[in-house]
């Protein structure tokens, strides 16, 4: 048994569970969610729960506790008794996360200025295919940092979306499964022109918002259209930190976007910067290209765009900005929640510049990663 799920001690009072762990740390469980949390009550195959809160007894009384290899014994009164392992109760322990998801990396504040792509996942398409651990190695620091890239990729048209299932589910939107970003005359999105386009998310606009984005390099230019991408949960707690009036402002203040076109007539709200339910950042929404006016009042309005003017100038800043040159046969994948990308002016007349892009559902990333990180985990017993 690892260290960090041994008990030195095994203690309850009737309305809660205390287990003091071997390293020092102490875990409180509530009777009513432990009886809510018993095996018994789950269908062995789907593990989905055969029970709902109201078959529960209001206030469950625990009548005792036995701890006997690695396992806790729980009787209470006018229930059923239930055996939890130890591991299974310090990977629940809210204090403890033994087995959560990875967190999210905050380096790009510590770091301030970035080393190219030498700070990310860097991979070759070949290796991604051919090795699980490496694959899974990948998709865990592409959650942690939202950003990984991939070198080697056949630069056939088709490559991009063969890739796809190894990483996420693809989402289909008015441009199809994938898109192509390269010049054309009258563009009705000024992506797909030469102009340099400042740091932004994609689709505020849509419900709901992309989760990831892919982009393939099928021909760079080579004078100009340089990537750029910025860390919006390092900027979003910069400005926490730095300028909490306008931080709160971004955060409550819902902002209209809008985007129309001959197929599509897309519209949604949402804060620039959008918080959880415990108050952490979870998304950041900003594109100026895509914003509708807002309905504020003359003083709010003031207040607001004082706020959005402290992120605009933050996002200009060298310091929180990646800007990398990607070559022919590149693949970038970056959360779009999360990272902002950009690029800077080129001429197609003289070198044309293609890329090759989808999206990918939020959920099917991470889906992707937690089953093949089960897959080898089994694979290793």
């Amino acid at each position: 048994m690892p260290e960090r799920s041994a008990a030195r001690r095994v203690s309850a009072v009737p309305e809660m569970l205390t287990i003091e762990w071997a390293d020092g740390g102490v875990s409180d469980f509530a009777s009513l969610w432990l009886l809510d949390n018993r095996a018994e009550d789950r269908d062995p195959h789907s593990g989905q729960r055969l029970i709902d809160i109201a078959d529960l007894p209001e206030r469950p009384r625990i009548r005792s506790v036995v701890a006997r290899d690695g396992t806790v014994r729980i009787e209470w009164e006018g229930a059923q008794a239930a055996s939890f392992e130890l591991d299974w109760l310090a990977a629940h322990a809210r204090d403890r996360n033994v087995g959560a998801a990875p967190a999210r990396a905050r380096r790009w504040l510590e770091g301030a200025t970035l080393d190219a792509r030498r700070d990310f996942a860097n991979l070759t398409l070949a290796r991604l295919r051919e090795s699980p651990a490496e694959r899974l190695t990948w998709l865990t620091r592409l959650l942690q940092d939202g950003l990984a890239f991939l070198d080697e990729v056949p630069t056939t048209e088709s490559t991009l979306l063969e890739t796809m299932p190894l990483i996420g589910r693809v989402l289909e939107t008015n441009y199809g499964l994938s898109f192509d970003v390269r010049s054309v005359p009258q563009p009705e999105n000024l992506a797909y022109s030469d102009l340099g386009l400042g740091l932004h998310t994609d689709n505020p606009y849509r419900d709901p918002v992309p989760g990831f984005q892919a982009l393939h390099v099928l021909l760079a230019s080579n004078a100009g259209g340089e990537s750029l991408f910025a860390d919006g949960f390092a900027l979003a707690e910069h400005l926490r930190a730095a300028a909490p009036q306008a931080f709160a402002q971004l955060t409550t203040v819902p902002v209209p976007f809008h985007y129309r076109s001959r197929d599509a007539e897309l519209c949604s709200e949402r804060p620039l910067i959008q918080l959880s339910a415990r108050g952490e950042v979870i998304a950041v929404h900003y594109n100026s290209r895509s914003i509708a006016p807002l309905a504020l009042g003359a003083r709010a309005a003031e207040d607001f765009y004082a706020a959005y003017r402290s992120l605009a100038l933050l996002l200009r800043e060298a310091r929180f900005q990646l800007r990398t040159h990607l070559p022919t046969g590149t693949l970038v994948v970056f959360d779009n929640q999360r990272i902002l990308h950009g690029r800077t002016a080129f001429s197609s007349g003289r070198w044309p510049r293609h890329l090759r892009g989808c999206y990918l559902m939020r959920d099917s990333v991470h889906s992707e990663t937690g089953l093949l990180r089960r897959q080898l985990a089994a694979a290793a017993q």
